[in-house]
């Protein structure tokens, strides 16, 4: 494969467009593919933990089929689609309790894991396939990337211990930014909103990669060591089932990205914390989503990107703004004005909601601390 250094400068190749948007809210049907590596005499064990799974996940909301498939040429290779009407009933119960304690059973088959998502944008295939192509949407035009994946994680740490973990978060040695020939850390943002802490990441190239690359460095490694005593949920380095679930629980995916298009090299970065009430994370979501996308086409507005993050109740937004979060709060919080500011409320929990309709009251509720913000050094 060729690497980032000669794409980038191959000539032959059209410019990349300013206006990026990236979103799991069109409405259009989810293919999820899962490639999975099954220990050598586990098959048929691997075997009967998906058709026990398959009984559960055949009633969930939104799903509407799949298939389990085994390598013709590695019996250790499997291969798990399936179809949703959706990509959001998808991540609701991806991200749920209920799954994690559903996958459990299939983990100590497996070897490795790798889950790729897609939205359906063409599809062929006779009359049938036609007719059932009418009954469900699919995604109407391509989007336009940046070859930037951006991911987060969130976890929450014991109250008291704030400061602590901060300073510990702060002072960290950053890790190698190349990960191999196609793959680099270009971003990571880290925040804290009392005791919940948000590390944003931004990725070119394979994001698991990135992961495990940064999980092996010995600074990070560290890092991870001096903050596990202050964590509320318990993690324990020697059980890799238990870190295993730590991090599943911990990953905070990005439903909407969006840039503007403009480049402005005074704008700041910010992050937004949106406690929804019970069940309305992916509704909060979807509506700081809608409002961002048209904010991206008005050149007056402060946004100049806008990144929001999804998992059951918690809604996170980074933004990269000009002139401060204070100079325009409504669009500082995803709103096109301050008449909109009941609709946001009725979807915040009881504590946040309470905050009367004051805009700038509210953009204090919801504002994040920075910890650190750190740009990867471009390659020599």
């Amino acid at each position: 494969m060729t690497a980032i250094s000669e794409r980038v400068s191959d000539p032959t190749e059209q410019p990349a467009s300013k206006r990026v948007s990236q979103s799991v809210f069109d409405g259009s049907r989810l293919r999820v593919v899962l490639l999975v590596d099954v220990y050598d005499g586990a098959q048929q064990q691997f075997l009967e933990a998906y058709e026990e799974m398959g009984k559960q996940v055949s009633s969930v909301p939104g799903h509407v089929s799949d298939q389990l498939c085994q390598s013709i040429e590695n019996p250790s290779q499997w291969l798990i689609t399936s179809e949703w009407e959706s990509a959001p009933p998808f991540l609701a119960w991806v991200n749920s309790e209920e799954h994690v304690r559903m996958v459990q059973p299939m983990h100590s088959c497996i070897r490795d894991t790798r889950s790729l998502r897609f939205h359906i944008v063409r599809e062929t295939g006779g009359e049938a396939a036609r007719a059932v192509s009418g009954e469900r949407r699919l995604q109407t035009s391509p989007r336009i990337g940046d070859g930037v994946i951006r991911h987060a994680l969130t976890f929450t740490v014991k109250p008291g211990s704030e400061k602590k973990v901060a300073e510990l978060l702060a002072n960290y040695e950053s890790p190698q930014a190349r990960v191999d020939d196609t793959t680099r850390l270009c971003r990571t943002s880290l925040f804290m909103h009392g005791n919940r802490v948000v590390r944003a990441i931004e990725v070119r190239g394979d994001l698991l990669a990135a992961l495990r690359h940064v999980a092996r460095q010995p600074e990070i490694r560290a890092v991870e060591e001096a903050i596990n005593p202050y964590l509320e949920q318990e993690r324990d380095f020697a059980d890799q089932e238990s870190v295993r679930v730590f991090f599943t629980r911990a990953a905070l995916p990005a439903v909407h990205h969006v840039t503007s298009g403009q480049d402005d090299e005074r704008a700041q970065r910010h992050a937004l914390y949106y406690p929804a009430r019970p069940g309305m994370g992916m509704r909060l979501a979807e509506l700081l989503a809608q409002h961002d996308e048209r904010a991206a086409d008005d050149p007056a507005s402060a946004v100049l990107r806008s990144t929001v993050f999804e998992r059951d109740d918690v809604v996170v937004r980074l933004i990269d703004v000009r002139d401060g979060l204070d100079a325009d709060p409504a669009s500082a919080l995803g709103l096109a004005d301050s008449a909109q500011v009941s609709e946001l409320t009725t979807l915040l929990d009881e504590g946040a909601a309470k905050k009367d309709g004051d805009l700038a009251r509210l953009l204090d509720l919801a504002r994040m601390d920075l910890v650190t913000d750190r740009r990867s050094a471009p390659d020599a």
